[in-house]
């Protein structure tokens, strides 16, 4: 069994202006990205290999998820589209990984992923920091296959951080 987290970066800061690719979170963002990583420990989901888009907010908000795990950062998960994350996702190591990228890729990877869609009322457009777990019955990444996943679980930092205030 092989098991994905995938996760779109959390909010980032449109004030700084530059480049898109170097935005960097912000405030929000960054404690969203701390419950996420608290979240995932809590349900067990703690990977042993990363993967992450270059761009300075999917690499803040894998830091801030608190796992000292190996990473491969990869250009090709920029802005990238499901072709490229399988691509990515099939030279992965480990047998839980986490990969963190951008919209509208990850979410249409999401939804290539499972069996079914998730039932969620978030899970459609996936917004920042939307979490996905899903577990595929395979022995290699580079067995994966669309429509074979079984989603564990999806969350979105709003209801973590709801919780965290109640």
């Amino acid at each position: 069994m092989k098991r994905l987290i995938l996760m779109r970066h959390a909010k980032s800061d449109w004030t700084t202006g530059g480049a898109d690719h170097q935005r960097p979170l912000n405030k929000r963002g960054r404690k969203s990205a701390k419950a996420l990583g608290d979240w995932l420990r809590a349900q067990g989901h703690v990977p042993d290999h990363g993967l992450c888009s270059t761009a300075t907010r999917t690499r803040e908000t894998l830091d801030l998820l608190g796992f000292d795990v190996p990473v491969t950062y990869e250009d090709r998960l920029y802005h990238a589209g499901p072709v490229a994350m399988t691509k990515s996702l099939s030279e992965a190591e480990g047998a839980c990984v986490v990969m963190v990228g951008h919209n509208p890729g990850i979410s249409g990877f999401a939804h290539e992923l499972l069996t079914r869609p998730y039932h969620h009322p978030r899970f459609e457009d996936y917004p920042t920091g939307a979490t996905l777990v899903a577990e595929f019955d395979i022995a290699d990444w580079s067995e994966l296959r669309p429509g074979t996943g079984e989603a564990m679980g999806f969350v979105i930092p709003r209801e973590l951080l709801e919780e965290s205030e109640a």
